[in-house]
């Protein structure tokens, strides 16, 4: 008798009281394997779809927990926004106010005054902040002949023509205030709508609105050197834009924290505020 292994055979046996029964089950090789093999790929399946599953329901929960993250920075940028612009009105309204009567027992403020400041609470701190800026200063006149010998660019040309009013040093608080306050820049009155023109050359690093500045402009001239334009009526650079000395960046205004129309200079070294008069062809002689 010949044997066939196209097969595979079971027997399956049931047995009662009273007889027994014996059944044969032939199944063919081919429709075993067939049968495994679509087994394995549906089993396959199964897993690379509840894979697929379990990596989109991560997806959709990193994209919720994103959306909720994007939803609170644009809930805090628009608290930070409500909040500069309180204090813009609060700074336009004290500029309104100090232009239209001062406070009893203060002198008027000179005109075209104002610009960021320190509130200086005793005469130690500030004469601790003038030492600090002399300091500086005479640093960066010993930096200065080195500046120049190997090409670095330098502060040497008045931004805008105009009368000298308080500069970098103590001063009382323009807007009738009670107090001294400390006064980082240079006051430069000019007219309304005067071009602004930048002191050297360098890069334009903020262009835009800085609260107490207003309107302003940041040009950055390398090696620690920067100057600042506030109060602008207008900004006519923007950020990134490689400017050269004398090239216009805005107009005078009265933007800010200002009590006229006036520029606020800066001059600074490593971000550190020094008195622009230097840097200003006879301001050290005459206003």
């Amino acid at each position: 008798m010949t044997r066939d292994d196209r097969f595979y055979a079971f027997i399956v046996a049931r047995t009662s009281r009273s007889k027994a029964h014996i059944k044969r089950i032939c199944v063919h090789k081919r429709w075993l394997k067939t049968s495994a093999a679509a087994l394995f790929v549906l089993l396959c399946g199964l897993i690379y779809g509840f894979y697929g599953l379990t990596q989109q329901a991560e997806h959709l929960r990193i994209e919720h927990e994103n959306q909720k993250l994007r939803a609170e920075n644009d809930k805090q940028r628009q608290e930070l926004q409500n909040l500069n612009n309180r204090v813009d009105a609060v700074e336009d309204k004290s500029r309104k106010l100090a232009e239209a009567s001062g406070i009893e027992e203060q002198p008027p403020a000179p005109r075209g005054q104002g610009g960021p400041a320190r509130p200086v609470d005793s005469a130690a701190a500030l004469a601790a902040l003038e030492a600090k800026t002399a300091k500086l200063e005479r640093t960066l006149r010993m930096y200065e002949g080195f500046l120049r010998k190997h090409g670095g660019a330098m502060p040497s040309i008045w931004p805008v023509y105009g009368k000298l009013e308080s500069g970098v040093g103590g001063r009382r608080n323009p807007f009738g205030g009670r107090g001294y306050e400390y006064h980082e820049g240079q006051d430069i009155d000019a007219a309304y709508g005067t071009p602004v023109q930048v002191a050297a050359s360098g890069k334009v690093v903020i262009a835009g609105w800085l609260r107490g500045y207003g309107k302003v402009v940041y040009v950055d001239h390398g090696n620690g050197l920067s100057t600042r334009y506030g109060h602008l009526s207008e900004i006519d650079v923007t950020v990134g834009q490689s400017v050269t000395q004398g090239e216009r960046i805005g107009l005078v205004g009265s933007t800010g924290r200002s009590t006229g129309p006036h520029l606020h200079y800066e001059v600074r070294v490593n971000n550190q505020p020094v008195d622009p008069k230097p840097y200003l062809p006879g301001a050290t002689t005459s206003n």
